[in-house]
């Protein structure tokens, strides 16, 4: 199977056999239940969905009925996250079937999807990067953009201007994370290094595509 979902618990460190401080992201892997197999034939790809099973499960008033349905046609419990994910040749899960985080081994590497923190509303200093204006000495340029055009020609602002905006929230992929523990008990895989979005927030792991 291509992947799974789960969810950040957050970064800690390890030591490693030969006393080196390893920093990890701790992610809680599934356990995973498969809601829907798409077949060739009948949708023209092969994958699976696969849902999270979490401690609080959601009420099925607050799905709604068509979601429901789709849970109780797949004989599974309600579940707040849906991904699918492809599948291997020769791969045939059945819905119902559980997934857990012995479908990864230690030193694979990985790919996790997320969205990243959400910062709001923030000046290009800080979305972009700009220097800014002198502090001192009667300047009143601070933090301001400055000039995002010329009046006479073009007479406009250039589509793609570096402004301020709302900042983070959005879909962030970090490539080539190595897998350095699994808690198959727990279902926990600890990865080398940081994943994107804050604690408890909801990923996706995949086997990484170039590694």
């Amino acid at each position: 199977m291509d992947g799974m979902l789960g969810q950040k618990i957050g970064m800690t460190q390890i030591y490693a056999e030969d006393g080196t401080v390893v920093p990890v992201t701790v992610v809680k892997a599934g356990p995973c239940l498969v809601v829907q197999r798409k077949t060739k034939e009948k949708d023209g790809y092969e994958a699976v969905q696969l849902g999270l099973v979490e401690d609080r499960a959601p009420k099925l008033a607050r799905l709604g009925k068509p979601l429901a349905g789709h849970f109780a046609k797949a004989g599974v419990p309600a579940l707040r996250r849906t991904m699918e994910f492809a599948l291997a040749s020769g791969e045939d899960p059945n819905p119902g079937d559980e997934v857990k985080a012995t479908i990864f081994n230690e030193n694979d590497y990985v790919d996790v999807v997320g969205a990243s923190k959400g910062k709001g509303f923030q000046g290009v200093v800080k979305r972009h990067g700009f220097a800014g204006g002198r502090a001192t000495h009667g300047s009143m340029f601070h933090r301001a953009p400055g000039s995002i055009g010329s009046s006479a020609f073009p007479s406009r602002v250039f589509p793609g201007m570096r402004a301020g905006g709302r900042m983070g929230g959005e879909r962030v992929t970090a490539k080539n994370l190595k897998v350095v523990k699994i808690d198959p008990e727990q279902n926990l895989i600890y990865l080398r290094g940081a994943v994107p979005g804050p604690r408890r927030g909801y990923i996706a792991i995949k086997r990484a595509k170039r590694g």
